[in-house]
């Protein structure tokens, strides 16, 4: 794993559930419309982001390593 993670949310996918606000409160939030977001585009990679990500419910948490773009989760398949 590199060292700095692009996180970003599919806000069409994304359904609200908040798995990700709880599992990682300081990396993610819920908007009025009930939708998530990063709070930061950029983030030192760790565990808390990728249980955050693997626990939403519809894989709308997208994770790439920020220097090459290399896909960390969803894993590809």
């Amino acid at each position: 794993m590199g060292d700095r993670w692009q996180v970003e949310v599919d806000r069409g996918v994304c359904i609200g559930s908040g798995l990700c606000a709880g599992a990682a409160p300081e990396r993610f939030r819920l908007d009025s419309a009930r939708q998530s977001h990063p709070v930061t585009d950029q983030v030192d990679a760790g565990e808390a982001v990728l249980a955050a990500a693997e626990s939403c419910p519809v894989e709308a948490i997208l994770i790439t390593e920020a220097d090459s773009g290399e896909s960390v989760f969803p894993p590809e398949e």
